[in-house]
Protein backbone atom coordinates (compact mmCIF):
# COMPACT_ATOMS: atom_id res chain seq x y z
CA UNK A 1 0.00 0.00 0.00
CA UNK A 2 1.33 3.44 -0.94
CA UNK A 3 0.14 6.53 0.87
CA UNK A 4 0.69 10.22 1.46
CA UNK A 5 0.34 11.48 5.03
CA UNK A 6 0.68 14.45 7.31
CA UNK A 7 1.06 13.88 11.05
CA UNK A 8 -0.03 16.47 13.61
CA UNK A 9 0.06 16.82 17.38
CA UNK A 10 -2.92 17.98 19.48
CA UNK A 11 -1.84 21.61 19.08
CA UNK A 12 -1.86 21.20 15.25
CA UNK A 13 1.95 21.22 15.02
CA UNK A 14 2.98 19.17 11.97
CA UNK A 15 5.71 16.72 13.06
CA UNK A 16 5.98 14.63 9.89
CA UNK A 17 4.69 14.54 6.32
CA UNK A 18 5.34 12.90 2.96
CA UNK A 19 4.23 16.06 1.12
CA UNK A 20 6.98 18.52 0.22
CA UNK A 21 4.53 21.46 -0.01
CA UNK A 22 3.34 20.83 3.58
CA UNK A 23 6.96 20.49 4.76
CA UNK A 24 7.83 23.85 3.18
CA UNK A 25 4.73 25.62 4.59
CA UNK A 26 5.33 24.36 8.13
CA UNK A 27 9.12 24.77 8.29
CA UNK A 28 9.81 21.02 8.43
CA UNK A 29 11.77 21.25 5.18
CA UNK A 30 14.17 23.71 6.85
CA UNK A 31 14.49 21.51 9.94
CA UNK A 32 15.18 18.36 7.85
CA UNK A 33 17.06 19.61 4.77
CA UNK A 34 18.26 16.13 3.69
CA UNK A 35 14.83 14.51 3.84
CA UNK A 36 13.18 13.42 0.62
CA UNK A 37 9.42 13.86 0.51
CA UNK A 38 7.69 11.05 -1.34
CA UNK A 39 4.74 8.72 -0.80
CA UNK A 40 5.36 5.95 1.73
CA UNK A 41 4.93 2.31 0.76
CA UNK A 42 4.14 -0.12 3.57
CA UNK A 43 3.30 -3.80 3.84
CA UNK A 44 0.45 -4.25 6.28
CA UNK A 45 1.60 -6.70 8.96
CA UNK A 46 5.32 -5.88 8.64
CA UNK A 47 5.28 -3.42 11.57
CA UNK A 48 6.94 -0.71 9.47
CA UNK A 49 4.66 1.95 10.94
CA UNK A 50 3.19 2.46 14.41
CA UNK A 51 0.46 0.04 15.44
CA UNK A 52 -2.37 2.59 15.34
CA UNK A 53 -1.53 3.67 11.81
CA UNK A 54 -1.29 0.10 10.57
CA UNK A 55 -4.70 -0.72 12.08
CA UNK A 56 -6.20 2.41 10.54
CA UNK A 57 -4.95 1.58 7.04
CA UNK A 58 -6.55 -1.87 6.89
CA UNK A 59 -9.36 -1.94 4.37
CA UNK A 60 -8.67 1.46 2.79
CA UNK A 61 -8.86 1.61 -1.00
CA UNK A 62 -6.93 3.60 -3.64
CA UNK A 63 -8.05 7.23 -3.65
CA UNK A 64 -9.56 7.13 -0.15
CA UNK A 65 -8.62 9.73 2.43
CA UNK A 66 -8.92 9.16 6.15
CA UNK A 67 -8.00 10.95 9.38
CA UNK A 68 -6.50 8.57 11.93
CA UNK A 69 -6.30 9.64 15.58
CA UNK A 70 -3.84 7.45 17.42
CA UNK A 71 -3.52 7.39 21.22
CA UNK A 72 -0.03 7.08 22.79
CA UNK A 73 -0.47 3.37 23.58
CA UNK A 74 -0.85 2.62 19.84
CA UNK A 75 1.92 5.08 18.90
CA UNK A 76 5.09 5.69 20.92
CA UNK A 77 3.76 4.82 24.38
CA UNK A 78 3.89 6.92 27.51
CA UNK A 79 7.14 8.42 28.76
CA UNK A 80 8.82 6.03 31.22
CA UNK A 81 11.16 6.96 34.05
CA UNK A 82 13.49 4.11 33.18
CA UNK A 83 14.19 5.82 29.83
CA UNK A 84 15.75 8.77 31.67
CA UNK A 85 19.37 7.92 32.38
CA UNK A 86 21.87 9.62 34.65
CA UNK A 87 25.57 9.96 33.94
CA UNK A 88 28.39 11.39 35.99
CA UNK A 89 29.21 14.72 34.38
CA UNK A 90 32.96 14.03 34.32
CA UNK A 91 32.51 10.57 32.80
CA UNK A 92 30.18 11.87 30.08
CA UNK A 93 32.54 14.75 29.37
CA UNK A 94 35.32 12.24 28.70
CA UNK A 95 33.05 10.16 26.44
CA UNK A 96 32.25 13.33 24.46
CA UNK A 97 35.90 14.24 23.96
CA UNK A 98 36.10 16.87 26.67
CA UNK A 99 32.81 18.66 25.97
CA UNK A 100 30.13 19.21 28.58
CA UNK A 101 26.69 18.66 27.05
CA UNK A 102 24.15 21.45 27.34
CA UNK A 103 20.49 21.16 28.28
CA UNK A 104 18.41 20.77 25.12
CA UNK A 105 21.21 19.04 23.21
CA UNK A 106 20.70 15.55 21.79
CA UNK A 107 23.03 12.62 22.38
CA UNK A 108 23.05 9.31 20.56
CA UNK A 109 23.41 6.16 22.65
CA UNK A 110 25.45 3.17 21.48
CA UNK A 111 22.21 1.43 20.42
CA UNK A 112 21.36 4.37 18.15
CA UNK A 113 18.53 5.80 20.26
CA UNK A 114 18.54 9.57 20.68
CA UNK A 115 18.21 11.28 24.03
CA UNK A 116 17.65 14.86 25.02
CA UNK A 117 19.85 16.33 27.73
CA UNK A 118 17.32 17.54 30.32
CA UNK A 119 19.60 18.41 33.28
CA UNK A 120 23.26 19.33 33.70
CA UNK A 121 25.16 20.25 36.86
CA UNK A 122 28.71 19.67 38.16
CA UNK A 123 28.01 16.08 39.28
CA UNK A 124 25.19 14.80 37.11
CA UNK A 125 23.81 14.83 33.58
CA UNK A 126 20.29 13.48 33.01
CA UNK A 127 19.39 12.31 29.48
CA UNK A 128 15.82 11.49 28.41
CA UNK A 129 15.78 8.61 25.89
CA UNK A 130 11.97 8.45 25.69
CA UNK A 131 10.76 8.68 22.08
CA UNK A 132 10.22 12.33 21.12
CA UNK A 133 6.53 11.60 20.54
CA UNK A 134 5.98 9.51 23.70
CA UNK A 135 2.79 10.51 25.48
CA UNK A 136 1.41 12.28 22.41
CA UNK A 137 -1.88 11.58 20.66
CA UNK A 138 -1.07 11.68 16.95
CA UNK A 139 -3.41 12.61 14.12
CA UNK A 140 -2.57 11.51 10.59
CA UNK A 141 -4.35 12.73 7.47
CA UNK A 142 -3.74 9.89 5.02
CA UNK A 143 -4.50 9.53 1.33
CA UNK A 144 -4.17 6.10 -0.27
CA UNK A 145 -2.23 6.46 -3.52
CA UNK A 146 -2.18 2.78 -4.44
CA UNK A 147 -3.18 -0.58 -3.01
CA UNK A 148 -1.04 -3.41 -4.36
Amino acid sequence: MTLEYTGRLDDDTVFDTTRESVAEETGLADAQPDREYAPLTVEIGDEQVIEGMEEGLIGLETGETETLTIPPEKAYGEPADENVQEFETEELREMLGGQTPEEGAYLEAQNGSQGEVVHVDEELVRVDFNPRLAGETLTFDVEIVDVN
